[in-house]
Formats: structure tokens, C-alpha cells, sequence
């Protein structure tokens, strides 16, 4: 299955327009963004937990990143409610579900297959500081090493945002909403650039809350490498 699968153009979703496509899982349903394989598969998703349904025990061969969009998130390590942000390495293993219901942003094989690193927050746990050089943006680092940087950002109302993108960029609108290329994204919204093609948005009359994701597209064919010969 391929779904925007062309990683050197620009691709947007507006998740509100999708309809929730069942997942091999009673229960599971799924939002795909963007996807290149099977049931494994190197993918951007989000998925949805009907109260009480889980996930069978699995490894994650290629890693998994996620964030807790609205309920609780449970596994046997514990319970992550919204606003968590999760990276599970490669050959990490866990039995995922909600007794309560979620909704999940989640990424599948987009890791340094070397990478074990397991990261546990909450995008509200720390103080944003200003972006030097940016007017009216706060930005918080979730992660970041020679790879990638992971973080989220406050742009205020009408904020006016200009930003060179060397190694391809990935936006989720989490709150509020923001113009690029002459179209809105609001809630749920995902923006992905290549690398090389600059951000230039405004944020909305209520300012934008993102998840932003930096410097991972330079490696999009040694993970669809990986995928295909996990397959």
C-alpha cells in the first residue's frame, strides 16, 4: 500500500475530511497520512481505540514514536494520558490498548534501526522558550540527536513564520491553525515538507499549537529499505 509516497513533493492531509478505515484489530481504526507497505509498513497514522480494545503483544522491529491526542493510551508499562509523547526503539516490545478509548498520532519504522532510546513526557511538562531570530514563536525540544529534531511550538496569533528545511519537515496542527501555501490546516491537520522546499506559514487568529518533526526525510530511503526487507 503506498499513500503519499512521494517524499520529495509537499503533502497535506486534513484528517477531518478521511473516514476511519478498520485496522486488522475489533475496534482499531485508522486515519493513514502517509504509508509505504503492508501490515508492516513504513507509516504516519492516526488511529483510533474503541473503549476496551487492545493491540496483540508485538515487537517494533523499526520503531515507534506516538502522541496521546485525546484519552488514555494504556500498555503493561503503564498508562499515557493526552499529551503524552512516546518513543519506543527499535526491538521494543509491548501489548498496546485503551480500556477507556484514544486517539493516537503514531509513526512506524522512521528510526535509527541502532536507536535505544525510550522517551517518556508529556508535551505540556516543560516551559516553552522564545525561538531566536522568530517573532511571536515558543518552542519546546521534545528530542534531538544527529538525525532529528523533535519538537513542539506556540506560534501567536498572526504570527508570520519563515523557516529554511534542509532535511524535509513534518507538521501536526494540535490546536488552533495556521496558512501555508495558501491552505488552512486546523486540529489534526498534518503538513509534510521535502527537504530543500522552505516552511513560509502564518498562524491563525487564535495562534497554532504544532508538533514539529525536522531532519528525518534525509534517511527516507534507508527506512523504506528497511520495511521492504522486513516484509
Amino acid at each position: 500500500m503506498n499513500i503519499n509516497d512521494d517524499f520529495a513533493a509537499r503533502a497535506a492531509v486534513h484528517a477531518d475530511a478521511l473516514d476511519w478505515v478498520p485496522s486488522p484489530m475489533p475496534g482499531v481504526e485508522r486515519k493513514m497520512l502517509d504509508r509505504v507497505g503492508g501490515e508492516v509498513a513504513r507509516a504516519t497514522t492516526i488511529v483510533r481505540y474503541a473503549p476496551g480494545s487492545h493491540f496483540s503483544p508485538h515487537i517494533h522491529s523499526g520503531g515507534e514514536e506516538f502522541i496521546v491526542l485525546d484519552g488514555v493510551f494504556q500498555d503493561e508499562h503503564g498508562n499515557y494520558p493526552t499529551g503524552s509523547y512516546v518513543r519506543n526503539p527499535p526491538t521494543s516490545r509491548h501489548t498496546p490498548g485503551s480500556e477507556p478509548g484514544c486517539t493516537i498520532f503514531v509513526k512506524l519504522w522512521q528510526f535509527d534501526p541502532r536507536d535505544r532510546t525510550h522517551v517518556l513526557l508529556n508535551l505540556f511538562d516543560k516551559q516553552p522558550a522564545p525561538v531566536t531570530g522568530q517573532a511571536g514563536v515558543n518552542a519546546t525540544d521534545l528530542f534531538h540527536d544527529a538525525r532529528e529534531r523533535v519538537s513542539t511550538e506556540f506560534w501567536q496569533p498572526g504570527a508570520q513564520i519563515a523557516r529554511a528545511n534542509e532535511g524535509g519537515m513534518e507538521v501536526l496542527c494540535l490546536k488552533g491553525g495556521f496558512e501555508e501555501g495558501g491552505e488552512g490546516f486546523a486540529e489534526w491537520s498534518w503538513l509534510r515538507l521535502p527537504p530543500g522546499m522552505p516552511l513560509d506559514a502564518q498562524a491563525g487568529a487564535k495562534g497554532a499549537f504544532l508538533w514539529i518533526k525536522e531532519g528525518h526525510l534525509r534517511f527516507i530511503d534507508r527506512e523504506i529499505a528497511a520495511v521492504k526487507a522486513a516484509s
